[in-house]
């Protein structure tokens, strides 16, 4: 009796499936962010109450100018403390990360999930046409992944 290699017919892949699955899919738009001229303190203050790591910084036209993160802020309560320095004066421009990585929202959730193990980022930003339209975080490739276990993972 021989083996049989007979594949059925595939249906078409329906959204959710790995094929169609991209990083504007699982994205947060809803944003909390944060402007250059901001005070550390504010931003703590901030990130504490959504319970959020950090957050992406833009100008008055919604561009991405930089990031900033609770490592960034407890770098500069450390320094401060360290120097007897006020924090009056310690500002997000002064602190956040101005060359930051993006992501584009039409990436494939499985390369953004292999863009986060390289990087070692905990977020990536979603930028079109310049504007800053979304935010994307390791929790949402979790979710994505079990959303994906649920339909095709056995």
């Amino acid at each position: 009796m021989g083996i049989s290699n007979y594949m059925g017919r595939r249906a078409k892949p329906t959204k959710g499936s790995k094929e169609q699955i991209t990083v504007s899919d699982y994205m947060s738009r809803k944003l909390v962010t944060f402007t250059p001229s901001q005070n550390v303190m504010e931003v703590i203050q901030t990130l504490v109450k959504h319970k959020i790591s950090g957050g992406p910084v833009v100008n008055d036209q919604n561009e991405l100018v930089g990031i900033i993160s609770e490592g960034d802020c407890i770098k500069q309560i450390s320094d401060s403390r360290y120097h007897n320095l006020p924090m009056d004066d310690a500002t997000v421009e002064k602190h956040m990360v101005r060359d930051v990585e993006t992501i584009d929202g039409n990436m494939n959730i499985f390369d953004a999930a292999n863009q986060f193990l390289s990087a070692k980022r905990r977020r990536f930003p979603i930028v079109e046409e310049g504007k800053l339209v979304g935010l994307i975080s390791q929790k949402d490739i979790l979710k994505a992944a079990l959303n994906l276990k649920q339909q095709n993972w056995k």
